[in-house]
C-alpha cells in the first residue's frame, strides 16, 4: 500500500507546541522527516520533493535530559492527539492523520521494555542501532525552528544497516533510497571527511554492513556516493 504524503501543517503544529513549551531542544528529529529538513537546509529552503510519510520520530538520549517537564499528550490533545498503548507498555500518540512515536537507544537491560520519561509523560520505544543517530548532530533553522538532526552521514549510515535486515522489501527500497539520496547530499556539501570520521568510529561488523550495502549501488549511478564509498575504504 503507497503511503500517503505527509502532513506538513500537522506536523508543523506539533513541532510548534513543542517549541514553546521548551521541549524541542532536547530532542533529536529522526526518521523521514530528517530528509524533508535536510533538503530544506541544504538547497536554501527549496522543497525538492514530496515526502510520504504519516509519522514523526523523536529520539530521546539516556539518560534524558529534559529541562522543562512537559505532559506531552495534553499539550497535543486539542490538536486531537490521544494516547494509544501497545501490549508491550508502549505509548505512541495517534491522530487520525498522524501517528508521533518516541524512542530511546536499546541497552541491553531493557530487553525491548518500555522505558519510562516521567518529565514527558510517555514511555518510549527501545530501538537497535538509534545510537548511531546520536555520535553526532546538528542544529538547523527551519520553519522558524531551531531542530536538532542527526548529522546526515549518521542518518544515512543507519538507514543502511537497517534496510538490510527488513523483511518488507518495500520498506528496504525505502530506506536504501533514503540512505543515497543523503550520501549524495554529503558529498554534495563537502562532508566526506566527516562522514570518513563517523564511519571509521563504527563497530566493524556496522562497517562491513554499510559498504555490503553500498557495494549494491552500481558504479555507472550514483557518482557521488561512488566517490564517497572509495574515501570509506581508503
Amino acid at each position: 500500500m503507497a503511503e500517503k504524503e505527509a502532513p506538513y501543517e500537522l506536523c508543523f503544529d506539533v513541532l510548534k507546541r513543542l517549541d514553546k513549551a521548551s521541549v524541542l531542544g532536547d530532542l533529536v528529529l529522526v526518521g523521514s522527516w530528517c530528509v524533508y529538513f535536510y533538503k530544506q537546509h541544504y538547497a536554501k529552503g527549496e522543497k525538492a520533493f514530496s515526502l510520504r510519510t504519516t509519522d514523526i520520530d523523536f529520539l530521546i538520549p539516556i539518560p534524558p535530559k529534559i529541562h522543562h517537564p512537559t505532559d506531552i499528550q495534553k499539550l497535543l490533545a486539542d490538536l486531537g492527539f490521544r494516547e494509544s498503548f501497545s501490549s508491550e507498555g508502549f505509548i505512541r500518540l495517534v491522530h487520525p492523520e498522524f501517528t508521533i512515536d518516541f524512542l530511546v537507544p536499546w541497552r541491553g537491560r531493557q530487553e525491548g521494555k518500555p522505558y519510562p520519561i516521567k518529565t514527558l509523560g510517555i514511555s518510549a520505544t527501545p530501538l537497535r542501532f538509534v545510537d548511531l543517530l546520536l555520535l553526532r548532530r546538528i542544529h538547523i533553522r527551519a520553519e522558524g525552528l531551531s531542530l536538532t538532526l542527526p548529522h546526515p552521514a549518521c542518518f544515512a549510515f543507519q538507514k543502511l544497516i537497517i534496510s538490510g535486515r527488513r523483511h518488507d522489501a518495500n520498506k528496504r527500497a525505502k530506506d536504501r533510497a533514503q540512505a543515497l539520496d543523503v550520501l549524495d547530499m554529503v558529498v554534495h556539501q563537502g562532508e566526506q571527511s566527516v562522514a570518513k570520521q563517523i564511519f571509521q568510529s563504527l563497530p566493524p561488523k556496522w562497517r562491513q554492513t554499510i559498504l555490503k550495502e553500498l557495494n549494491r549501488e552500481p558504479e555507472s549511478q550514483g557518482s557521488r556516493v561512488a566517490e564517497l564509498k572509495s574515501e570509506l575504504i581508503s
